[in-house]
């Protein structure tokens, strides 16, 4: 429980953070209205997390020998390059900061993992594996990451308050069980796209005029 509280703290670092998961191209594209817009973004990335990462992350928890070859379907399932990009970016970030934290347990992870990509899913079940997370726990974990980056980019760009959203937050938790019920047991071939128009407009984040976030 303590490790699984630490690997939750904002001051892990692992570059989510740098993050808005293409909320910052939705509200220059005029796709959200305040907080009821950041609050249906925040339900559709979390959707998106179910369908497109769990399968991988759960692939690779349960065997990490695995690895190269979901590393490279994680590749080819972006098809986005923005959030390809940022797939490895926070892939790179986790694997670095807990083989630096904890660094018995994953340093065979990390000589696994040389010359890969290192997207963020996959990985993400490797390290937690790694680290004893139970299953479940570790998919729960990385549902509520992506809701709780959202909210963060959200605050930040002034599209809701941080009290509102801490309030959305707690309001997800009703989805983010049915997200787990949903998707918790998908395997790689299940891997599907729930929110293209999302993905739409995180892919023009690089020609925004003025940007906050990497993604």
């Amino acid at each position: 429980m303590w490790r699984l509280l630490q690997l939750a703290d904002s001051a892990f670092p692992t570059g989510g953070f740098a993050h808005s998961a293409g909320l910052e191209a939705a509200a220059q594209a005029g796709e959200i209205d305040g907080a009821v817009g950041v609050a249906r973004f925040a339900r559709d990335a979390v959707w998106q997390a179910g369908f497109g990462a769990l399968p991988l992350a759960r692939a690779a928890f349960l065997d990490p020998s695995a690895l190269p070859a979901l590393d490279s379907r994680a590749d080819a399932f972006l098809a986005n390059h923005v959030a390809n990009r940022a797939s490895r970016t926070q892939g790179r970030a986790l694997l670095s900061t807990a083989g630096r934290v904890f660094p018995a347990p994953v340093a065979p992870l990390q000589a696994r993992a040389a010359g890969l990509k290192l997207h963020l899913s996959p990985l993400w079940g490797a390290v937690m594996s790694a680290l004893t997370i139970p299953l479940e726990d570790a998919q729960r974990l990385l549902l509520w990451t992506t809701a709780r980056n959202v909210l963060s980019a959200a605050v930040r760009m002034g599209l809701a308050g941080t009290h509102e959203a801490q309030a959305l937050l707690d309001g997800l938790s009703p989805l983010l069980d049915e997200v787990h019920r949903t998707c918790g047991a998908l395997g790689v071939a299940d891997l599907a796209q729930s929110s293209p128009l999302t993905d739409l407009l995180q892919g023009t984040h690089d020609r925004l005029y003025s940007r906050l976030f990497q993604s």
